[in-house]
């Protein structure tokens, strides 16, 4: 399989079967406009420009809105079953042109074929989990507060929703949200992230085909910080979404909070990733390998911290530094690449420098993988040992393939070591000890908790964190809950006597 371009630097087609999912602007009330200036996409694993898309600005926003509004109050009135059939479509569609859309992500992002596939049916499933979902949520009532009264709970949507989504994954964040927007009654604008346009825009063209009606999903390309101030500014969206850096994140709750809109934050993370001394150590090694490198270790859910028992030190860093060592590196396209390219050139930089300032205050590099590609924006995955709490790789989130090993000795020591952080998204614990794993899952301050698996998420469960890692829920039975609004209705001249009377 193939992802080269037929023509670098312009809108080529990517060797796809269908060329027609490849769109160079923004869908506004099911119209594609392009007439903004131009910015090009660049294949990470190249540098090398692979697509122009043209970008809206500002004035964009205002009629995005409105065909939102408007959309919704059809949307709405469509029974949750018909809402459900059409998400269901979508995903249906998502699948069968897989190929195609693999090629996207894997061009735009630089993962591995192999993970783009993986993330197509991980969105798809989002939108399969919501379309159930919303005909399952309703009315509830409650005991009344007066002989007299009924009382009931309703839940309606929010209003016109945004998503501001990121670039590591760039279907499936949007997947995610708008299935759960889509499926309460809410319209959804999403500004995806500049880095990935092109699979936003595959997903809204297979939305057309699916029949999302026009204004209920849009997709809005612009500059980040322009344009989602003004969504954000905007009085008529009443609910927002993101995924990215908590120091973003901060940025849009000030925003919100001038209209008071709803918020659902996934932000940053620094995973720590336990291992006692009881652990399966080949079991341990490989959830590393996978909570680590997964996406060239571009996740907020990537292992940071591999705090490891001191008896099992050595035995554990061997093993490793033989899988790190093998790792093969080179762009997604080729299928024996595991690691492709950073998405952004700036965290081959950072990279760097959180390498010197280890090194420098005495971490070793134990081993690396073969040396990488020239071209392109690629970093060598890399395993330190002697890595202490206080040096930056421990404390910032790497977002790249380095991965430091900490040591421990006492489980109330670790626990204290892991909490001391201002984020709270994800943690990892290998222990053979079913007492220990309950005890330390919930002395973690963190929203999830995986035990002996790199593999937590999926549609079925709730994905978030606590503290500065973000705010609400996405997926599970409480994701839909983000898009709705709870209204309480009281019925009063209730009572036995009244009702006698007629």
């Amino acid at each position: 399989m193939t992802c080269e371009t037929t023509a670098p630097g312009a809108s080529g087609h990517l060797n796809m079967a269908e060329p027609s999912l490849l769109r160079a602007g923004s869908l506004i009330s099911g119209n594609w406009q392009g007439d903004g200036v131009g910015v090009s996409v660049i294949n990470p694993a190249t540098g090398l420009p692979v697509f122009t898309m043209a970008h809206c600005d500002t004035p964009a926003v205002t009629p995005a809105v409105n065909a939102g509004q408007a959309a919704m109050v059809h949307w709405q009135r469509l029974l949750p079953a018909r809402r459900g059939g059409i998400l269901r479509k979508w995903a249906t569609l998502m699948r069968t042109h897989a190929a195609d859309l693999a090629r996207i992500i894997t061009v735009e992002q630089g993962k591995p074929l192999a993970e783009s596939f993986g993330e197509i049916e991980y969105g798809a499933g989002f939108l399969d989990w919501f379309a159930s979902e919303g005909e399952r949520f309703g009315a509830m009532t409650h005991p009344a507060h007066r002989p007299d009264m009924f009382t009931m709970n309703m839940m309606q949507p929010v209003g016109l929703s945004v998503a501001i989504t990121p670039w590591n994954f760039p279907i499936a964040m949007i997947a995610r949200k708008a299935g759960a927007s889509l499926a309460a009654g809410c319209a959804m604008i999403v500004k995806p992230a500049c880095e990935t346009p092109l699979s936003a825009n595959a997903l809204a063209v297979l939305a057309q085909q699916a029949g999302v009606p026009p204004g209920v999903f849009q997709v809005i390309h612009g500059d980040p910080a322009r344009m989602s101030t003004a969504l954000m500014e905007h009085p008529d969206v009443r609910a927002v979404s993101f995924t990215g850096s908590t120091r973003v994140g901060r940025i849009l709750l000030a925003q919100a909070a001038r209209t008071v809109k709803r918020c659902s934050m996934e932000l940053g993370g620094n995973a720590p990733f336990i291992v006692f001394a009881d652990a399966d150590l080949d079991l341990a090694v490989k959830g590393c390998m996978a909570a680590k490198f997964a996406t060239s270790g571009q996740d907020c859910l990537a292992a940071n911290r591999i705090y490891v028992h001191h008896s099992l030190h050595d035995a554990f860093v061997e093993k490793l530094a033989q899988r790190v060592a093998a790792l093969r590196v080179g762009q997604g396209c080729d299928p024996r690449s595991e690691i492709g390219p950073m998405t952004v050139p700036g965290a081959v930089e950072k990279c760097r420098g959180l390498l010197q300032n280890a090194t420098a205050q005495g971490a070793e590099i134990i081993a690396h993988s073969a040396p990488v590609p020239k071209e392109g924006y690629f970093v060598q995955p890399t395993l330190l040992c002697g890595v202490t709490d206080d040096m930056a790789i421990a404390r910032e989130e790497i977002f790249a393939p380095l991965l430091g090993v900490l040591t421990f000795s006492d489980t109330h020591e670790v626990i204290t070591r892991a909490n001391a952080t201002e984020m709270g998204l994800a943690a990892y614990v290998y222990t053979r000890s079913l007492a220990r794993a309950q005890m330390v899952s919930q002395a973690l301050a963190f929203g999830m908790v995986a035990v002996n698996t790199p593999g937590f998420t999926g549609p079925p469960l709730p994905f978030g964190g606590w503290k500065q890692s973000g705010l609400g829920r996405e997926g599970g039975v409480t994701g839909i809950y983000e898009y709705l609004e709870n209204k309480n209705v009281s019925y009063g001249g209730m009572s036995p006597s009244v009702m006698a009377a007629e």
